[in-house]
Parts: structure tokens; sequence; C-alpha cells
């Protein structure tokens, strides 16, 4: 084998780069802060905001305020012990400085400081600098005010005395680079769900959010929840407008070996779970040990109670975890000495020592409370046995699906018409809105990677349906057999036949109503798919405007009246069409504007956060009225005028 440079390119001691101090987290910021995004951008406020949580923590903080000041700057305060000042015993500076200019320095690696902790375990504060355009710090430790500039990173003066004080707290004021992130503007929801969780689950805390972006209109949520996890559990059940099957939730909690837990649960009259897993305040969206010794307590009571109490017979078979878990809302919480993660943005637990506490904690705790409580014992366990039934009925109605597939022409539905091409990484299929436009998609498609399925009438509200109300669909079950990957828990997206899956509807109330049926479908049981970016939204153009044989297609009003301007200079007369449906354009056009790759706009749909979608859906397709009109009434403003 030849070790002569490839192509020319030199390879040797002098390509080997070693990147000093926080050059390196500027260098690839992705791999601390997760992307450079609206997740990262956001990442750094929790960072700060994590270290004044830590102080609370440990009994030293009880309010922490969180500022967006104009410009999109952040002030984090909080009135805790301060940050330590003094010299540091290696480095030679000040303890604060060290913490702000040194990766893995901090208080969090076994010095004493904290007996629990989340942040990025001394990475937090120094990333946020350097990714930060400047940084100020000020500390107050009961005698001094200090303070320290940064710019990028780096300060030309050390930190100083600018003051006295018989106060004790930190402040950090930032503004992110924009070298650095594509757009570094905050969005308020986002930072107020983070820090609601925050208030959640330490109960007592006051956390005090403010908007002054708009001088004459500035937005302020000030949260402190004495009931802790249980107000969490209370909230995400009135944020999703679901019905409660019990009235308050049930809370257990336990102490051991320095470690904590503890868990909220309450039952709805939903067909879908929410699960909420924090380990030391951080949440853990992937799950881990914590997450699985509860699910699997869970599965147990239940069944032990069922056995016990004759509710199960001894020729039936155990309710499964999905039975056990229909409809609950649970948040699930550790605190421990030195937490594990997989991955540096914490996604999942790995502590082995999580499992059996949590497990304990809820087997133990729970069966205690279905004894002391039977009549609320008795309404989750029929709940519980109402899913194993309708597990059973979809199962059935599963196996006959796949013996009529198997029957016709390839198990595929008799309205799709297929692409000629079977590799997934370039096929595409658009669901269409009626037999009209999917007549214009067949004709104006490419038919070597473009497959139409049309659809026809109002779908299945599945928010209202368990999955073997699916199965016995007209209207989905045909989306299912062409995307050929399966459903719920049979689901395989290697399977799956097309690997974009584009809606294809009018935009109007009725396409609306049409794309939020089925990506609610796409949610509830195809889920994967959407997390791994199959699932699309074409967006076909409003108008036509043309003079001569000139004409663009305008996808709103405003560009509609900027191409009218445009070819009204000289005179004549402007033709403008209003397309009130996809059937209204021929194949030749629909294929330009809404299908042809190198001209079409298509917008991925993404999930960033499963439990808000979650609780969207809900109260979007949910049997409640009144939050569904405040949710309508509040996002109304961003919604396009249609023209209708």
């Amino acid at each position: 084998m030849s070790n002569q440079p490839v192509n020319g390119n030199q390879y040797d001691e002098n390509q080997i780069q070693v990147l000093e101090g926080l050059e390196a987290v500027r260098k690839r910021p992705g791999m601390y802060i997760g992307s450079t995004g609206p997740a990262g951008l956001h990442h750094l406020v929790y960072e700060i905001v994590d270290n004044a949580i830590d102080e609370a923590m440990a009994g030293f903080c009880d309010k922490i305020l969180v500022d967006i000041l104009e410009g999109n700057v952040i002030r984090v305060v909080d009135n805790g012990r301060g940050i330590p000042v003094g010299i540091h015993p290696k480095e030679g500076i000040s303890a604060a400085t060290v913490a702000y200019t040194i990766l893995h320095a901090g208080g969090k690696f076994g010095g004493g400081g904290y007996k629990v902790s989340g942040g990025l375990h001394g990475v937090g504060a120094s990333v946020v600098n350097a990714l930060s355009e400047w940084l100020e710090l000020t500390v107050e430790n009961g005698e001094h005010v200090y303070f320290q500039h940064f710019d990028r990173g780096h300060y030309d003066e050390e930190l100083k005395i600018i003051g006295d004080t018989k106060k004790t707290g930190t402040t950090v004021v930032f503004k992110p680079d924009a070298e650095i992130f594509e757009d570094p503007v905050f969005n308020y929801d986002t930072l107020l769900e983070r820090l609601r969780e925050q208030a959640f689950l330490n109960a007592g805390i006051r956390i005090v959010l403010t908007d002054y972006r708009d001088p004459d209109n500035p937005v302020q949520d000030d949260m402190c929840y004495e009931g802790g996890v249980k107000s969490f559990v209370k909230h995400l059940l009135e944020k999703a407008a679901k019905n409660p099957i019990h009235p308050e939730p049930i809370y257990l909690y336990k102490e051991e070996n320095g470690c904590t837990a503890e868990v909220a649960l309450q039952y709805s009259d939903s067909y879908h779970e929410v699960i909420k897993s924090f380990a030391n305040d951080i949440h853990t969206i992937d799950g881990g040990t914590h997450e699985m010794g509860f699910k699997s307590a869970l599965t147990r009571v239940f069944n032990d109670y069922g056995r016990r109490r004759k509710l199960l017979k001894d020729n039936e078979e155990n309710l499964s975890g999905d039975d056990v878990r229909e409809g609950i809302i649970a948040i699930v919480s550790v605190k421990l000495p030195e937490c594990e993660f997989e991955g540096q943005t914490k996604g999942k637990l790995g502590n082995t020592e999580a499992r059996p506490l949590v497990e304990n904690l809820v087997f133990d705790g729970l069966n205690t409370f279905f004894e002391e409580n039977p009549a609320v014992a008795k309404l989750i366990f029929e709940k519980a046995v109402g899913a194993q039934r309708a597990r059973e009925a979809a199962r059935r109605a599963r196996d006959l699906t796949r013996r009529k597939s198997a029957m016709d022409s390839g198990g595929l539905p008799g309205k799709l018409a297929d692409c000629t091409s079977k590799d997934n990484t370039i096929t595409e299929i658009y669901i269409v809105e009626g037999d009209s436009a999917g007549g214009s998609a067949k004709e104006g498609r490419d038919r070597a990677f473009q497959a139409i399925l049309p659809l026809w009438g109002k779908m299945l509200n599945v928010e209202k349906a368990r999955l073997d109300k699916v199965y016995s669909n007209e209207k989905l079950m045909p989306v299912v057999m062409a995307l050929g990957c399966g459903i719920g828990e049979d689901l395989d997206v290697s399977k799956l036949r097309y690997g974009k899956v584009i809606i294809m509807a009018d935009a109007d109330v009725d396409g609306s109503h049409i794309r939020t049926l089925l990506l609610t479908f796409f949610f509830r049981y195809m889920r994967p798919l959407v997390e791994q970016g199959h699932i699309y939204f074409a967006q076909p153009p409003l108008f036509r405007v043309a003079k001569g044989k000139k004409f663009y297609y305008a996808f709103n009003e405003k560009e509609r009246d900027q191409y009218i301007a445009e070819l009204s200079e000289g005179g004549g007369k402007v033709d403008v069409q209003r397309y009130k449906g996809l059937g209204e354009m021929d194949p030749h056009q629909l294929w330009e504007t809404t299908m042809d790759p190198s001209n079409r706009t298509i917008v991925q749909v993404g999930l960033e956060d499963a439990a808000r979608a979650d609780q969207t859906f809900t109260i979007l397709m949910g049997d409640k009225v009144e939050p569904r009109r405040e949710f309508i009434e509040k996002n109304a403003r961003y919604v396009r005028n249609l023209d209708i």
C-alpha cells in the first residue's frame, strides 16, 4: 500500500491542529450546544440558568430573573452565593474568570460545591462566553461587587471591584455572536416552556421571564409552583385540554444513598401517553434508566393488582406496557450526585442506579395507593383493560387487512398511481386531496419517481379513535398500504416505499383541515416518519399573474402585488388568476409550480418537541372547544390571509 499523498494533498504533522482554550468551541460549536440553529441559540440561555438552578438545588437561591433585552441580549440574575472570586490556586486568576474561560472548570467536579447539578458540568459558562459577541459578568458576594467584560471569550482586564454591597448573587449579560448563529433571535415561548419546567421541577423557586424587546409592550411570566411536579402534571393536563379520570395526580417520592426520585402521574380519557423524564433538571428527551424503571414498575403493578383482585382471569394474558400507559400524563424526576448522560446534549440517562431507585418507588408506592384508593384504582384499571381489548381488536383488524392485501394486486390501493422506481432514496408520493387534483397530478408527474394517491372526503380524526378504528377506516388504510411500512408497534421505516411523503391539499380551510388530520395520523401512529424527516407539505401557488406571454406564480398576496406592479409598467392589462383549488391547474402548471424538484417549494415537517406537538394536536383535534378557541385567538396573527 502506498504512503504517498493522494492527488498531491500533503498530510503530515503540519496538518494536525491544536486548538487552544475556547477556539475549539468557536470552531465546532455543534459539539457543545448541538447546533447553530434555534435549538443551539436557546441552549446558551439554559446553560446560564442551569448554573442558577444548581444554586437553588443546593439551597442558596430562590429567585432567578431572565430578561430578553433589546437587540436579543440576554440577562440572567440570581440571588445565590455568587461565583467564587478568589484567586484560583492553579491558574493564578480569579475563580470566576476560570469558570468563564477554561473548559471543564467549575464547581461540579467533586469539590464539594454542589451535591447535585445540571448544566454541562463546567463546560456551560465558558461555552456561552466563547459563542457570545460579548459577555459581562457581575458577582456580588455580600461585601463587594465584582465585574468583568469579555469579547468572544477573551478579556483585556481582570475581574475587578466596582462597588460594595450586602447582597449576594450573579448577573450574566450576553449577546450571542451573529458570526456563529444562523438567526440570533430568541423565541419567548421556547424560553418560557423550558423555564416553566425548571420552576415545576424545583418547588418554591421563583423564575421570572421578561421580554423587553418591545419597550411599549413588555411581556412577563412570573412562575413559582409550590406543588412541584404535581403542579407540572396538572399544567400538562390543562394545556393539552384532556379530561382527568381521577381528581388529583398521584405523587411518589423516595430518597436513598444521596439520590432522590419523585414521580407524579394522572390518567386522562385520552388514548395517548405523555411521559416527561428529567435527571438533575435536565429533560432527558430520549428517556434512559429512570424512565425504563418507571415503565417496568407501572406494568408490574397493574398486573399484580389485577391478579390479586381477580380482575384478570387465570386464562387472560397480562396487560402490556402500552395498555397500562394509555392516557397517562407522568413526570419522572431524579436527582443524582453524578449523572451519566449519553451524548453532550444529555438526551438519555445512563446511570444504572436510577432504574432500581425509580422502579422500587413506583412499585411500592403505586401498590400502596391502589390499596388505599380502590375506587381510583378500579377506574384506571378499567381503562387499561379497555386499551387491551382495543389492541386485540386492532390485531385482528390488522391480520384481516394483511390477508386482504395479499389477495389483491400486490397489496396496493386501487387509486394509487405508482412510480416505476423502487429506490426509496429518490421516490416520493403525493397524497392529493380529491380526484380532480389527483388526475392533474397523475398527468403532470414524472412517472419514474413520483407516485400519486388521491384521497376524497374527510378522514378519521385519530385524536378521538384507537388503532382498531384506523384499520377499518377506508380513508386512512390506502395511505398505510401505499407507504408499506406498517403502523403503530408494527411500523418498520426500512420498508417505507417512498423517501418523501408529500401532503398536497388546497390552500383553503378544507385543505388545512385535511393537512391537520393527516399530520395528526402520522404523528400518532407513524411518528418515526415525522422524526426522520420523511413528511412534507407541498406549497402550491395561490395566483398566476400574466401579461402577454410573460407570467409569474405568486404564493401570497405580497408576491402577487409585486408581480402586478412589475408587469403594469408600460401599460397594458395584467391578468390575475386566483387558484381556488389544485384541480383548477392543468397538469403542466401543477408540474412546474408544485411538483418539479427544480422549481417547487416543499416544507419538511419537523418534530422539535413531541410533548409540545402532542399538546397542540390535542387542543386542535380534541373534544374541548374553549382551549381550541384560545389557541386560535392567540395564533391568528400568524395565519396569512387566504383571500376566501
